[in-house]
């Protein structure tokens, strides 16, 4: 789940960011869903029989077995469901969409999660997003230049050993072409 979607399993945990792609079908498929729909991801039959008879439909889905529903009062639980559903469709965004995905954007919206639980029960201002979102932009972009030199030296040690392997092949050929030229 780290390889291939960082930041949505640093924000709500790997075994509920599978769930969620499970249930999309893939990490493009969740990409390409608004939070809306990502919200009641895994409640449809509930929203199905909430619309045919005309009463309140579900607060969330899959979302419930995230830890941050699980803390929020009951007041509070489908607003936090709403803002959760929005930061999970931003990681998986960024997850689907980036050229090499960190979970530095995970750990950053995780902290505005927090943040928003600590509002709703203190009223505590939280950080603007475009503050934390330029943060964590400046933060993924080191990450992502470290991953990029190990790649890059992964990839140059790999060549080498390759090199080494023909070169030992080739003298091989040549020890056998000698020996049967001696014959």
């Amino acid at each position: 789940m780290n390889s291939c979607a960082p930041s949505l399993s640093a924000l709500i945990g790997e075994q509920v960011g599978a769930r969620l792609i499970s249930h999309a079908g893939s990490l493009t498929n969740l990409a390409k869903y608004p939070a809306s729909t990502v919200q009641i991801l895994g409640a449809e039959k509930a929203l199905f029989r909430a619309l045919k008879t005309r009463s309140a439909t579900p607060k969330y889905g899959l979302l419930f077995h995230s830890s941050f529903i699980g803390r929020a009062s009951t007041k509070n639980k489908g607003r936090i469901s709403r803002f959760l559903a929005n930061k999970c469709t931003i990681a998986s965004r960024i997850d689907c969409f980036s050229e090499v995905p960190v979970p530095t954007f995970g750990e950053f919206l995780r902290g505005q999660v927090e943040e928003r639980l600590k509002y709703f029960e203190t009223g505590e201002i939280p950080q603007k997003n475009v503050d934390v979102m330029a943060k964590a932009q400046d933060e993924a972009k080191h990450v992502q230049e470290k991953v990029l030199k190990k790649r890059k030296k992964a990839a140059k040690k790999a060549k080498k050993i390759r090199e080494q392997a023909e070169a030992e092949a080739s003298g091989a050929a040549e020890v056998a072409e000698t020996a049967e030229a001696t014959e």
